[in-house]
């Protein structure tokens, strides 16, 4: 997206929440920007200020970061929101002491109010709130005040006595957190005293803007048919249709739903799209390959030479060079690969994205990635602007690397297969008892653990699947949703009967944190 001013500066220090501030922000109307330490130190020094500045949580301890953020804290005018890692800089900068924790409070916590006076936004005595923290504040000086304890009597909220600052030890972007979508617009509405500057119509002109400035443009397209590249190829051939071009790579790592999904786009969609067959070769290369990174690689690293060898061959067939590249990236998908922006801050590496980089080093083309700044919820409310299909916005989420992260140790065609039957299974139960739309995600895994059985009285030993399915916001934390027993003995039912090779099935109950919505 082109780069507009925003009101609010998200200053990340590594927290894996981070962008949920950004999306509770847009989420009650406020224009932010996420940016790292050293994007932040740069502006200020410079004097381009925002309106507010909220400091991230972050897994590092004051103690092992010699870092100097001064310069954060020096114009009294600002407004600032620390959260977790955040105020603990609150508090050591106004001259309090942080205790570094013997043990991690992580999950859910009661917090409340000390004092009536200290209430604000109407909000109860007491909180149920998500914590994910060692350290802590222990004491602060005269310039602060406690404002909020936990139920273990740690320091949950403090507030300086006459500048427009607040520091939360819990994390109210979580949606765990009871009323933490008040607690920021508090702070945002009461504190900061901003004006609402954010909606869907923001976000649309200024992708088609972004979209405008590069029309006449060959533009090639990452294509997987999922509603972000769906969504940002529909934006793209809105503006200039006859240069965008399509291409699907069939790395035989996908669902019966997706292929019949493709066809359906091919047909119906407008999009140029062109289908890449490598099943063959993505089989030979992960052929005993069992670790989930080294997989990710090896399938990111091996649909890069599949799509640019395909694309280099296009172009001398049609006569073309491609300008473009366009890819339906998203800030989910950069903060768990790398630092956002990939400047170098401190976020922790859960898992890469095959999709993020790669490709325009090797093939020597820019990249167009309009959807990188907003959220998935964001990506849906477009492709409704859009008038596309209901069932095409509401896809459940796939990842880029298909069921090659969905079999637990090394890859066969016989282990996809079975990934393959039981979703489908799964798929074709989910919409016989209208649950589709009431879950994000259901999926199954194949796990490499055999058990005994009893098939037609004689005894089996076979394999295991487990059977996933989430719901959530965003995709950055979820919970198991509560099914009906009788759909769940349905799917185990089927499986078990119906899937070759199969004599268990399980079901996860891990919530995201501690686990992800994945196996690997």
């Amino acid at each position: 997206m082109i780069k507009k001013i925003r009101q609010v500066l998200i200053i990340d220090f590594g927290s894996q929440y981070t962008q949920l501030i950004a999306r509770k922000c847009r989420e009650l109307a406020y224009s932010c920007e996420i940016v790292t330490v050293e994007d932040a130190k740069e502006r200020f020094f410079h004097g381009r200020l925002p309106r507010a500045v909220i400091l991230s949580g972050g897994p590092q301890s004051i103690y092992e970061d010699n870092e100097n953020y001064n310069f954060l804290f020096q114009n009294e005018k600002m407004p600032i929101l620390g959260i977790c890692y955040g105020m603990q800089l609150l508090g050591h900068y106004f001259k309090g002491t942080v205790q570094k924790g013997k043990t991690f409070e992580y999950g859910r916590a009661l917090i409340f109010f000390l004092q009536d006076k200290f209430r604000f936004a109407n909000l109860p005595q007491t909180l149920d709130v998500w914590m994910s923290h060692a350290d802590h504040v222990a004491t602060i000086s005269d310039e602060l005040e406690v404002v909020l304890k936990s139920s273990s009597g740690i320091v949950a909220g403090i507030r300086h006595k006459s500048r427009p600052i607040l520091g939360l030890q819990f994390h109210p972007e979580v949606h765990h957190s009871q009323y933490g979508r008040e607690i920021i617009e508090y702070f945002l509405k009461e504190m900061a005293h901003l004006q609402k500057d954010w909606s869907a119509d923001t976000i649309y002109l200024e992708i088609v803007e972004q979209i405008n400035a590069i029309k006449g443009k060959k533009v090639l397209c990452a294509f997987s048919g999922g509603v972000d590249s769906l969504v940002a190829a529909k934006l793209v051939a809105q503006v200039d249709p006859s240069n965008l071009f399509c291409f699907f790579v069939d790395h035989g790592l996908l669902r019966p739903q997706d292929y019949s999904h493709i066809k359906i786009l091919m047909e119906q969609s407008g999009l140029n799209i062109n289908i890449i067959d490598a099943k063959k070769l993505f089989f030979d290369k992960l052929a005993l390959v069992g670790d989930p990174e080294t997989k990710r690689k090896i399938i990111g690293s091996t649909f890069i030479d599949v799509f640019q060898e395909k694309v280099v061959q296009f172009e001398k067939e049609h006569g073309i060079k491609f300008d473009l590249l366009l890819q339906g990236t998203l800030y989910s998908d950069v903060i768990e690969s790398k630092s956002p922006h990939g400047k170098g801050g401190k976020s922790v590496t859960i898992k890469s994205h095959h999709n993020v980089g790669g490709l325009p080093d090797r093939m020597n083309i820019k990249l167009l990635e309009p959807l990188r700044e907003i959220f998935k919820d964001e990506v849906r409310a477009l492709g409704k602007r859009l008038e596309l299909p209901k069932r095409w916005i509401y896809r459940h989420p796939f990842p880029g690397p298909g069921i090659g992260i969905r079999v637990m140790g090394p890859i066969s065609e016989e282990r996809v297969a079975i990934v393959q039957q039981s979703d489908q299974i799964v798929l074709e139960e989910l919409e016989k008892f209208q649950l589709y739309d009431n879950v994000w995600q259901a999926f199954t895994v194949f796990l490499p653990v055999k058990t005994v059985g009893v098939k037609g009285d004689g005894r089996a030993y076979e394999e295991v699947v487990c059977l996933r399915i989430v719901n959530s916001v965003d995709g950055m934390t979820a919970n198991w949703p509560d099914l009906p027993y009788n759909f769940l003995q349905t799917v185990s039912s089927r499986i078990t009967n119906e899937v070759s090779g199969v004599t268990r099935v399980v079901y996860d109950i891990t919530s995201k944190p501690p686990g992800t919505i994945e196996w690997e």
